[in-house]
């Protein structure tokens, strides 16, 4: 399988860099995957599980938020405010955060406080399905 070049960046870190056979990316139209020598495009990208394969075979997932995915002359560019891989999510502590955000929506705050609440739930119910689905995909390799 062909491949391509790959730069997975979040705000903080670098999630990956380098070669690709294929990437799948949550965007607003759903999941929207990219092979090599796709054509240019730039689309958002939502929250939600993003997965790739390196050229050794290893199919890798992550937790990603809001960002954008760039595919220009066989490169691609995902550039994300968080990216998480899902042994790196401690599962307690985005059920707590969760919590605090379900509680912080029923406060009735202000408009903006209710906004990031949302989001904040939005990304740790995200981290959680991915946790979820990484240790549901380990425990059929044992």
């Amino acid at each position: 399988m062909s491949s391509f070049q790959v730069s997975i960046l979040a705000a903080d870190n670098v999630l990956y860099e380098g070669p690709c056979e294929y990437l799948i990316v949550p965007t607003i139209h759903g999941q929207y995957g990219i092979l090599a020598h796709h054509s240019n495009m730039i689309s958002a990208v939502v929250p939600g599980e993003l997965s790739y394969r390196t050229p050794d075979g290893k199919e890798q997932l992550a937790a990603v938020s809001a960002g954008l995915v760039k595919v220009e002359n066989n490169e691609v560019l995902v550039l994300v405010d968080t990216a998480e891989r899902p042994e790196e999510i401690d599962a307690n502590r985005a059920k707590r955060a969760a919590d605090e955000a379900k509680e912080a929506i029923l406060q009735k705050r202000s408009f903006q406080e209710y906004r990031s609440a949302q989001a904040t739930l939005a990304r740790e119910i995200n981290r959680l399905e991915v946790k979820r689905h990484y240790d549901d995909s380990v425990g059929r390799h044992l």
